[in-house]
């Protein structure tokens, strides 16, 4: 289903390490472990799988090189349309958003048959422009990767999507597995908000677990609203790797990108609104204006009329909008508050200005 108005913002993205073996209750385990932690935590979350045509994607001449890594690992994860589709199913019914990283362009088709909400095209692919046209045939969302990619290549993917209309994020991604802290350039992030202004933007992170609570709230602050992380279980003695997070880790992480979403606060596109507790704390350190000796009506004030002294009361006129000339209206003795109503102003004219005056400060009335 086509979904133009889709939102990237605050999605946490989980994918299924090495593709969970090649184990499907390994799988299911995951699934069933993370999305409880999206659920506790009320965060928009997606589980994500790799989808390859494997006879397909390995020339038939080399799948039996044991010696070469990558190849061995994908014979080793080899599931079937049927096995992915149960998976796809307990993703839905975990609540969690579908996504997929198809390596290949049957694996694209199979992301339409069963469904899939949102494809990634990992950072080997940034300029495989074959896939990438069979992705945006399908006008899913998309979210892309830019390890190792040239300024050309995101240059190129970015015009790409923007003049099909096609709803994207770039995530910064460091193709080292795993990263040390020195690795992650998160200064990227800074980069690619300037250069592609209103492209939503994440953070795929590789790195030990020891660092990534507080990468992830930099990268936050520096304008990642998407977070892309692997991970795994502890399961029938198989090692997780050093770049995958456990369920613990995760919680922890979450947290912190909720925390660091509180702490942040307003989009920085803007000025912030202050919050009404705290301005009605700096009104108490404002100082208010007080008749320095006694003053009859009709005398323009200057500023030897008056003084400046804390506390601040209801009605009465601050260091703010005191503006020598104005004229009392009334008699005042010495040490005596002037009050709004006291003065020809320039507030008085103005209702909304008036009323804050009115508001702000202490009443003098509850204190004694």
């Amino acid at each position: 289903m086509i979904n133009n108005n889709f939102t990237f913002d605050d999605l946490i993205i989980l994918e299924l390490a090495n593709n969970h073996w090649g184990n499907i209750d390994r799988g299911l385990k995951i699934i069933s472990d993370y999305g409880k932690i999206f659920r506790f935590n009320n965060v928009r979350g997606a589980i994500k799988l790799q989808f390859r045509d494997v006879d397909k994607f390995i020339h038939k001449d080399f799948r039996d090189y044991d010696n070469v890594r990558y190849i061995k690992k994908t014979m080793d994860t080899k599931l079937s349309r049927d096995e992915y589709k149960i998976l796809i199913e307990a993703i839905k019914s975990n609540s969690c958003l579908t996504m997929a990283t198809p390596f290949d362009e049957a694996s694209v088709t199979l992301c339409e048959e069963l469904d899939v909400q949102i494809i990634k095209i990992a950072s080997s692919d940034i300029n495989d422009w074959i896939l990438i046209e069979k992705i945006a045939a399908t006008r899913k969302p998309v979210i892309f990767s830019t390890g190792g990619s040239s300024l050309k290549d995101v240059d190129d993917i970015v015009s790409f999507f923007t003049k099909r209309k096609i709803p994207f994020a770039l995530n910064h991604c460091i193709s080292i597995y795993p990263s040390d802290q020195e690795d992650l350039e998160l200064n990227q992030l800074d980069f690619v908000r300037n250069r592609y202004p209103g492209i939503p933007i994440g953070f795929s992170t590789h790195e030990y677990n020891d660092t990534l609570s507080s990468s992830v709230m930099m990268a936050y602050a520096k304008g990642a609203r998407i977070i892309e992380r692997h991970i795994d279980i502890d399961y029938q003695d198989v090692p997780v790797s050093p770049y995958c997070s456990l369920p613990e880790d995760i919680d922890k992480m979450v947290k912190t990108y909720n925390q660091a979403k509180l702490a942040c606060g307003q989009p920085g596109t803007n000025k912030r609104i202050p919050k009404k507790k705290e301005i009605e704390y700096l009104d108490q350190l404002v100082r208010g204006v007080y008749v320095a000796k006694d003053i009859k009506v009709g005398h323009a004030l200057s500023d030897k009329d008056v003084y400046l002294a804390i506390p601040l009361l209801k009605g009465q006129i601050s260091c703010r909008e005191f503006i020598s000339g104005e004229v009392l209206l009334k008699p005042c003795i010495k040490d005596q508050p002037i009050m709004i109503d006291d003065i020809d102003s320039p507030y008085s004219d103005n209702p909304s200005l008036k009323e804050m005056i009115y508001r702000r400060g202490i009443d003098i009335k509850k204190q004694d």
